[in-house]
């Protein structure tokens, strides 16, 4: 008997499955987006330009305040967008009571790294010209965006700029190297991704001469020191899980607050999922309360 993570799986493999070899990148975009389209989303949706970069401004019925999320979507750095996280960004929006910046950051291979980098660079800085304080301001993101959400704080830290109250990682891509020991230990119960794939993913992004293990393209590298309050969500079946283990642990090695959750059963990203698993609206709602707790202060 088929359950809803099965049929959650299966609609996700007829997206990746009709994806050959000579599958233009245009159309993985065309057809992600289309994975999670025609859902109805309970929010006012704006489109800004945030000092260059496309932005949306999703705000769900009773988000009001001066406290902010930005949001990076995933995608490997190479698909995803606003349209295909627009649901998960309303959800954040009503768990957590406020509005969502969601960035629009150009993608590889067209923009190989830092491009990303600097696009969420450029949104930080425009939203806090906006008036809005860093300690009302929180970063989240999920796979290659919750990589790119720690890869900005290490760039502000470094900077000696006033960091965002919190971050929120799902199934957060820190790891760009792909050492972690997930990717066998978790070979067999991740019906998605492999390690192959994600090698081929950040060298599509990171173009011939990249570095997989600079510490502002694989945060899990990095000295971690000072980084805000941090809760990280992932998938016991993910072969990324070790992403975000292995991360949490350097982090709290080195004093941050930072919490990690690993949902049972659960795949990449399963937040996405809102509408079919009920363990997408439990971990929604875990990080509304964990953002409504920093963005208090």
């Amino acid at each position: 008997m088929n359950t809803a993570i099965d049929d959650v799986i299966e609609r996700v493999r007829r997206t990746y499955g009709s994806w050959k070899r000579d599958t233009t990148v245009a159309q993985m975009r065309q057809d992600w987006d289309e994975l999670f389209a025609g859902v109805a989303v309970e929010a006012q949706i704006e489109d800004i330009d945030a000092g260059g970069v496309k932005a949306q401004w999703v705000r769900a019925p009773g988000a009001s305040g001066p406290q902010v999320i930005i949001y990076f979507h995933g995608g490997g750095f190479q698909v995803g967008s606003l349209v295909s996280h627009r649901e998960l960004m309303a959800g954040l929006s009503a768990a957590a009571r406020c509005r969502v910046l969601g960035v629009d950051y150009r993608l590889a291979p067209e923009h190989r790294y830092p491009a990303a980098l600097d696009d969420a660079w450029t949104s930080y800085q425009w939203l806090v010209g906006q008036g809005f304080a860093p300690n009302r301001i929180a970063l989240a993101g999920d796979s290659a965006g919750g990589g790119l959400a720690l890869s900005l704080l290490l760039r502000l830290r470094d900077a000696r700029q006033p960091l965002p109250a919190a971050g929120v990682l799902m199934s957060a891509w820190t790891d760009l190297t792909a050492s972690g020991a997930s990717y066998e230990t978790r070979a067999d119960s991740d019906p998605i991704h492999q390690r192959p794939m994600i090698v081929a993913m950040a060298r599509n992004y990171l173009g011939k001469n990249g570095n997989a293990a600079d510490p502002l393209v694989s945060p899990l590298f990095a000295d971690l020191k000072g980084l805000p309050p941090l809760l990280a969500q992932a998938g016991d079946r993910e072969t990324v899980l070790d992403d975000s283990r292995d991360f949490v642990a350097r982090a709290q090695a080195a004093g941050v607050d930072a919490t990690l959750q690993v949902w049972d059963h659960m795949i990449h990203v399963f937040q996405q999922f809102p509408a079919q698993l009920p363990e997408a609206r439990m971990a929604i709602n875990d990080i509304g309360r964990f953002l409504r707790r920093h963005l208090a202060a």
